[in-house]
């Protein structure tokens, strides 16, 4: 009998130790769940954040524009060099790099006279006398540089006596152009222009280095260095046919826009 009890006493005792061990490793499962679970909580997610891309340095700046001058009909153009006859039949040398601004003349519309661009009219001959209302022979337009229109050098009066017109336009209303502009001392100038259906339009567009070709007349500005002309700005225009005079060119002064 002692001895069953004895047998009775050992499996209950194995019995508890056994549900002991059971419970004890299920605490030790549930801990670790729990560290595991915490350590994920903490650490910082190591997804990776999309990183931003660095900023593109500035374009360099544009080319001091100088105040040397150079005219004429291009001869030949080789890799960055043109060569040109002048008016007075003596030759000149032109380098241009790629920051060098390229326009052209191309013909325009009605509609690209726009408040704010720049244009030279030329009066027709029935213009009434200066301050008044002037009536457009052509009207040649370009970009203004900062809300502004560079200075061009003293033109012929047109066929009626009448000086030419050249500033910022102001307005635009039906068939009636307002110029605001700067007369040769400094002081504004306001002018009406009244364009008709015989009136011609043409415009300074951008273009490149490639539109720099033989036989076009063309007008450099920049520095001379050693009987040599490095062009910060060039503008091309068809030359005028045999015998008859050349007007002044007009060279737009446009920094920020060249093209690489």
């Amino acid at each position: 009998m002692r001895t069953a009890t004895t047998q009775h006493h050992r499996l209950t005792r194995l019995a508890i130790l056994a549900i002991l061990a059971v419970t004890g490793a299920i605490a030790v499962s549930l801990a670790g769940c729990g560290h595991s679970s915490n350590e994920n909580t903490g650490r910082p997610s190591t997804s990776a954040s999309p990183t931003m891309a660095p900023p593109k340095p500035p374009p360099p700046p544009p080319p001091p524009m100088g105040h040397d001058e150079v005219e004429g009909l291009v001869r030949s153009v080789s890799g960055n060099r043109i060569e040109l006859t002048q008016r007075d039949r003596t030759a000149a040398a032109v380098d241009f790099t790629p920051q060098t601004m390229v326009t052209e003349l191309e013909p325009a519309k009605p509609t690209d006279v726009t408040r704010g661009s720049c244009v030279d009219v030329e009066p027709a001959a029935q213009s009434g006398p200066p301050g008044g209302l002037v009536t457009a022979q052509s009207v040649t337009i370009s970009p203004s540089e900062g809300g502004k229109c560079p200075p061009l050098p003293p033109s012929p009066a047109g066929p009626a006596g009448s000086p030419p017109v050249n500033g910022i336009v102001d307005s635009v209303t039906g068939n009636t152009i307002a110029v605001n502009g700067v007369d040769p001392t400094g002081k504004p100038t306001h002018a009406t222009v009244n364009v008709t259906d015989t009136t011609t339009y043409e415009k300074h567009a951008v273009t490149d280095a490639q539109a720099i070709q033989n036989g076009k007349c063309m007008a450099a500005q920049g520095t001379k260095d050693a009987g040599v002309l490095h062009a910060a700005s060039i503008d091309l225009e068809p030359c005028p046919p045999m015998g008859r005079p050349h007007r002044h060119f007009h060279i737009p002064h446009l920094p920020h826009l060249w093209h690489h």
